[in-house]
Order: structure tokens, then C-alpha cells, then sequence
């Protein structure tokens, strides 16, 4: 192996000693990562900030702190703790994850990557981190501040998502043979603190004097980008029904698909040929006959393929109508810990401030 490129990650490290993030899943100098809390934080920060991982992260260690405890909870618990962080197959990946943990491994997790790999919800990039960081296995770990720092250290003129092939090689090349765990954790931080998507501080960076699109005075166009296609606009109508009592109409979503497993207010499948306005309800969704529906707007919720307007129509019960066929009553009460993901909570704030 060259050893100038030896050099580069043992800066990175030296460099991660003094500067390294303190994270509530990250063990400090000296102690022994847990297993248990590397796994969970890589799959809740799949795609997700940090900042609004810390809180549910130290939610989950809480009701469960062990992969036993998680394991033995009801699926229903874990999508209600998980509402809000979205990307909801995580979840249900995360609990059969758990369960299969605690049944096949005695809870105790494999630490060979082909093994994890097999895990469910696990993929390569969440094995990798898993045996880099709890078990100190060699691994070429690469997320999205990785692919940025490494665009742009070697100025790749391919551009993501084409160049993602090319940089797990580039890691390789550049991975000190001692400390895998803390080389991966600290390619994390450089991307995540110094080497960020604009305004990047260059003159604090370990690799100043190695990078290359640094050198051409262009870090900002790295990593290259293949034009986006538009994103399509779904529509569709949701059902906010009040009982005379203060209760909330909802049901569950199927456990598979979008949002699966999550709670919701009845409403209409999410269309690209839906009408583009509706000043009445369509017909044929509504959970209830004779309800006098006003319409009280329309909220906009971006996902990752498509972008929904979703018309929101308010409504009310008579006290102690029953639900229909796949409903349930919500008290107040409840409303606040239901796990309704959000663009759900935006439609229910909605409802809340509509005087109609």
C-alpha cells in the first residue's frame, strides 16, 4: 500500500482524537463499544440528521435498553416511539431485527459482516458500520458525508449516484490497519463538521493539503450530480372525524408499503391523476354517510419519490357512534402518544385550527 496515503488516514485519526463529536450512542475513549446501541443508532441515522436522532434514540434505550427488551415489545410500542422520524420500514425492520437477535443469537449480535448482512433491515453500509464500530472488524464503511469527503479529497469527476462504486476503493486505499471503528466514525465527522455540503471549512481540515478539489479551488462543485428527474405530485383527500365526546376516528395502515403499520385518518389512496382540487369530498371515501364535510385546506408532505397535496375534511359523530369496519376511537389523550407519522400530524393541526 502507498504509504502516502497511509498517512492520510492516520491525520484523520489524530485529527478525530482531538475533535471527535460526543454522541450519546458513541462510546468515549477507553470504553467498549455497545453493540446494541451502534446498531440501533446506524439504522435510525439512515437518511436522518443527527439532531433529530439524539432524542429518539434515548427514547428507544429507555423503554428498552436491551435488544432482549426491544425484541419482546409489541410492534405497535415500537411504530408509536418511532412516529415522527419517518422512513417507517426502519421500524418494522428494526423490531424482526431485534427478534431475530434475541431468538437465533441469544442476543448477542454476529460480527462478521455477511452474517449481519443477513439481518433484517440490515444492508451493506449498516454491516459494515456494525462490524467497524462494536467489534473493531476491518470495513469499508461509506455513507452520504463519505461519498462528499471522498469526491472531493480525490476531485471524482463521475458523479453520484454513478461514482458510489468508486469510493468504497478509495476508502480502502486510504484506511489506517489500527482503529477501524474510530477511522469510520471519524470520515463521519470530517463530512459531517468540517467537510460539509456548502461552505465547507477548508482551512480546518485535516486533509487541506491532500485535497484535491481544495487545490483547484472548487470544493463546493464535488461531489458531481447527475441532473435530478422531477419529482412527481401525488394528490389525494384524508378524513378528519370527530366524535361528540373529543374522540378522533383513525385506523391502522397494512403492515407493508409506504407508512406501513402507522395510524392514520381514513382518506383516499395517493394518486398522480386525482383531481387537483376538491371543494367537496370524493365520493366513496368518507368512513361515515350523513356526515357534513367541510373542507378545511390542504397540506403539502414530500417523500422520497413524490411530492402529496392531501385536501383535509373536517367532520362530526354523534357521541358514541361506533366505529366502522377497520376504525378506532382515539380519545384526546391518546391522540398525543398515537403513532401517526407526519404528514398525518400535519393534517390533524390542520383540522385543529379549522372554524368552519
Amino acid at each position: 500500500m502507498d504509504k502516502s496515503n497511509l498517512h492520510v488516514g492516520e491525520k484523520l485519526l489524530a485529527w478525530y482524537d482531538r475533535h471527535r463529536r460526543d454522541l450519546p450512542w458513541r462510546a468515549r475513549p477507553g470504553e467498549k463499544p455497545d453493540p446494541y446501541a451502534v446498531w440501533l443508532s446506524e439504522v435510525m441515522l439512515q437518511q436522518t440528521t443527527v439532531a433529530a436522532v439524539r432524542a429518539y434514540f434515548l427514547k428507544f434505550l429507555d423503554l428498552w435498553p436491551r435488544v432482549e427488551d426491544l425484541a419482546a415489545a409489541q410492534i405497535e410500542a415500537v411504530m408509536q416511539a418511532w412516529a415522527g422520524l419517518g422512513y417507517y420500514s426502519r421500524a418494522r425492520n428494526l423490531h424482526a431485527c431485534a427478534r431475530r437477535i434475541a431468538e437465533d443469537f441469544g442476543g448477542r449480535f454476529p460480527q462478521d459482516e455477511a452474517e449481519l448482512r443477513r439481518l433484517p433491515g440490515v444492508g451493506f453500509y449498516t454491516a459494515a458500520a456494525i462490524a467497524a464500530i462494536a467489534f473493531e472488524r476491518p470495513a469499508t464503511v461509506v455513507d452520504g458525508n463519505v461519498e462528499r469527503v471522498m469526491s472531493r479529497l480525490r476531485a471524482l469527476e463521475t458523479p453520484l449516484p454513478a461514482a458510489k462504486k468508486d469510493i468504497p476503493p478509495l476508502v480502502a486505499e486510504i484506511a489506517p490497519r489500527r482503529r477501524p471503528g474510530d477511522f469510520a466514525q471519524a470520515m463521519m465527522d470530517l463530512g459531517a463538521t468540517i467537510c460539509t455540503p456548502r461552505s465547507p471549512a477548508c482551512v480546518l481540515c485535516p486533509w487541506g493539503g491532500e485535497c484535491a478539489a481544495r487545490k483547484l479551488g472548487a470544493p463546493e462543485d464535488y461531489p458531481r450530480r447527475a441532473a435530478k428527474k422531477p419529482r412527481p405530485l401525488r394528490r389525494g383527500a384524508v378524513f378528519v372525524l370527530r366524535r361528540a365526546d373529543g374522540a378522533f376516528l383513525t385506523r391502522t395502515r397494512p403492515p407493508r408499503g409506504l407508512l406501513g403499520g402507522m395510524e392514520e385518518f381514513f382518506g383516499t389512496d395517493w394518486r398522480v391523476d386525482r383531481a387537483p382540487d376538491w371543494s367537496a369530498p370524493p365520493p366513496g371515501f368518507a368512513p361515515f354517510v350523513g356526515v357534513n364535510w367541510a373542507r378545511a385546506g390542504e397540506v403539502d408532505h414530500v417523500f422520497t419519490h413524490f411530492s402529496l397535496k392531501l385536501s383535509v375534511f373536517v367532520g362530526a359523530a354523534p357521541r358514541g357512534a361506533a366505529a366502522p369496519e377497520g376504525g378506532r376511537w382515539r380519545k384526546p389523550a391518546e391522540m398525543k402518544e398515537a403513532a401517526l407519522p407526519s404528514v398525518m400530524r400535519k393534517a390533524e393541526a390542520l383540522a385543529g385550527k379549522f372554524r368552519g
